[in-house]
């Protein structure tokens, strides 16, 4: 069965606040230690978690105590600290004056160089993207200029990264969220007093089109850092899902509110296909033994891209998390030959793909479509051949789990045909034939 989390935000969301309910939901905090020492961040934070009190509700509390900061963001007390200049001063004098900022670049290079699971590499890439996105539609820069304590800031790592780490740990397949409540009031940040929610908040919520309401509160309910999370990680907004509900974690917010300031974290096994409340997503199909996921479709066509760009593409979207992308040739307008190019990418990769394929070629537009598809459980195993080592990939029929498919590693067949200078066809049959030996 798929494990669910659903995060129910009766007084908003902030970076601390996950990562707090995470450990209390059974994340260790040495493990996080440890994977977080891999950034190569330690001297700059020290995190501690603490238990606490909101309104009578047990809870814990995470704190990124900065020991060399980069700024700071409590929940829910009207902090936003930035170490960039005035926006009034142009944004290039901005990222000259600031030494202690990090880009999205810096953040992204910091994040592929570290030794993090795979899927906690990837969802703390899109939640850093979606964030850097925000800030730079609402201050009308480019993406890679923006210097903000949102995208930059050392606490705002420790809070996504250690957040992505978790929802890995625990094996979260899916990701649900409560709609948000919004806040009311103002927030200071470097240029100044802002209206709550805060610009970029708002920019968020409006392009993952979220569900928000007023629940009387004053002050910032909902920061950056937890916005970015839940609008690049849930696949709805809503009520939560049909699930068998296993434990629970209480992460608490950074102040007392009228009500009890936590975010409330339930995981469980699904009861039956995860049915998404809001549009954002197509219900899963119904009625097949198999496990189903949602998937994005990106599509465009183009005539006049070189062969030579075509390869290149192709690099880099599979490097963004493309999980499959192919060309097909098509009749054009005033009867022009060209590429109908099809990527297909997990939603969560969809922001980075689209910069792609605008960046890599003509196109001025392209459709997007979520999709559920059937998927097969799978593992990967390595099998011992005369030429060498090679994985093998496994599919599995999820009732009878009978072996469906067996694909040994291309990369692994390639590497040990040059070395052993036989043809790439006997590599592989080979671990075909004994992997079929084995199994008799």
């Amino acid at each position: 069965m798929k494990t669910l989390a659903y995060l129910d935000c009766p007084s908003g969301i902030a970076g601390d606040m996950c990562l707090a309910a995470l450990i209390d939901a059974g994340v260790p905090p040495s493990y996080l230690h440890t994977q977080l020492a891999t950034l190569g961040l330690n001297h700059e934070f020290t995190l501690t978690v603490t238990p606490t009190h909101r309104q009578g509700l047990r809870a814990l509390h995470a704190k990124v105590a900065l020991t060399s900061p980069l700024g700071e963001h409590r929940h829910g007390d009207h902090s936003h600290h930035v170490a960039a200049a005035e926006h009034d001063q142009g944004f290039g004098a901005a990222i000259a004056a600031s030494t202690t900022t990090r880009n999205l670049p810096a953040i992204e290079h910091l994040i592929t160089q570290a030794a993090l699971p795979d899927r906690a590499q990837r969802w703390s890439l899109a939640v850093f993207r979606c964030l850097a996105e925000a800030e730079a539609a609402v201050h009308g820069i480019a993406v890679d200029q923006v210097h903000f304590h949102e995208v930059g800031a050392t606490d705002a790592i420790v809070d996504i990264v250690g957040t992505c780490l978790g929802l890995d740990y625990l094996g979260i397949e899916q990701l649900f969220c409560s709609p948000l409540p919004t806040g009311r009031g103002r927030v200071r940040a470097a240029h100044g007093w802002l209206p709550v929610p805060a610009p970029a908040v708002l920019k968020l919520l409006e392009q993952r089109q979220v569900p928000i309401y007023s629940n009387g509160l004053d002050g910032e309910l909902v920061t950056p850092t937890g916005a970015a999370i839940v609008t690049a990680l849930a696949e709805s907004f809503g009520d939560p899902p049909a699930m068998t509900l296993r434990c629970t974690g209480l992460g608490a917010g950074g102040k007392e509110l009228p009500v009890a300031n936590v975010l409330r974290l339930w995981i469980g096994e699904a009861a039956s296909p995860a049915t998404p409340v809001a549009a954002v997503v197509q219900p899963a199909p119904a009625g097949g033994p198999y496990d189903s996921d949602t998937i994005t479709l990106l599509e465009t066509q183009v005539d006049d891209l070189v062969p030579q760009a075509v390869g290149y593409l192709y690099d880099r979207l599979l490097a963004a998390g493309a999980l499959d992308l192919f060309t097909q040739p098509v009749a054009m307008k005033k009867s022009r030959p060209g590429l109908l190019i099809t990527v297909l990418c997990r939603p969560e990769d969809e922001p980075h793909c689209t910069d792609i394929l605008f960046a890599e070629t003509s196109t001025l537009g392209i459709r997007r479509q979520t999709q559920q598809r059937w998927v097969l459980s799978r593992h990967t195993e390595t099998l011992e051949t005369p030429y060498g080592p090679v994985a093998l990939k496994l599919a599995y029929h999820p009732r009878t789990q009978a072996v469906l498919n067996v694909h040994p590693e291309y990369e692994d067949c390639a590497a040990l045909a040059r070395h052993h200078n036989v043809p790439w066809q006997t590599v592989h049959q080979t671990a075909l034939s004994l992997w079929y030996q084995q199994t008799d």
